[in-house]
């Protein structure tokens, strides 16, 4: 169909209009990040569905805690609400600076717990407990997987010798999305 000239103009510019709001809906998706601890906490949830812990009764709640100032406000507790672990209900605890290691399957070692995390590391040698952390170094240190950033993604680490001395086991489909550490 052709159009007279004016029309056909501003048929074009509208379509050029459309062009740019598209380019900026685009810009603006691309730069609505998902907020860091949001997706941490999606991987937390996603770790414990590839790790294998020694039996325990599923009557008792999978418990994820989080030692130290809490970095992850509301995300952990919404991304696991509803959410189970071999049939086990998943809970959060929050635990403040202790001596006594918290009793839990998955620990999350925050940045404030910095200055004594070989401490803490230390005080849960032998448990069950798998320690997880955003801290640099962390696995060097001993615990078992760093959340570390690499260009624009998250990524973890795995420090395969200490997840195996508390006795817990990491499926080869986590192994393959990860680094281990060396």
């Amino acid at each position: 169909m052709h159009l007279p000239g004016q029309l056909s103009w501003i048929f074009g510019i509208r379509r050029f209009g459309a062009a740019i709001v598209l380019m900026l809906a685009y810009a603006v998706a691309q730069t609505a990040l998902v907020p860091e601890y949001q997706i941490k906490a999606g991987f937390l949830l996603n770790v414990a569905q590839f790790v294998s812990w020694p039996s325990q009764s599923s009557d008792t709640p999978f418990v994820i805690g989080i030692l130290g100032d809490d970095p992850f406000g509301s995300y952990l507790d919404e991304t696991v609400r509803g959410e189970k672990v071999n049939k086990r209900s998943l809970t959060v605890q929050r635990f403040r600076r202790r001596d006594d290691p918290p009793t839990c399957n998955i620990l999350f070692i925050s940045q404030s717990e910095h200055d004594r995390v070989a401490q803490i590391l230390s005080n849960l040698k032998g448990r069950n407990v798998l320690t997880v952390s955003d801290i640099d170094g962390f696995t060097e240190l001993g615990g078992m997987i760093q959340f570390f950033t690499e260009g624009n993604n998250i990524r973890m680490r795995i420090n395969l010798d200490a997840v195996k001395a508390s006795n817990l086991r990491v499926s080869s489909k986590l192994l393959r999305v990860s680094e281990v550490a060396r």
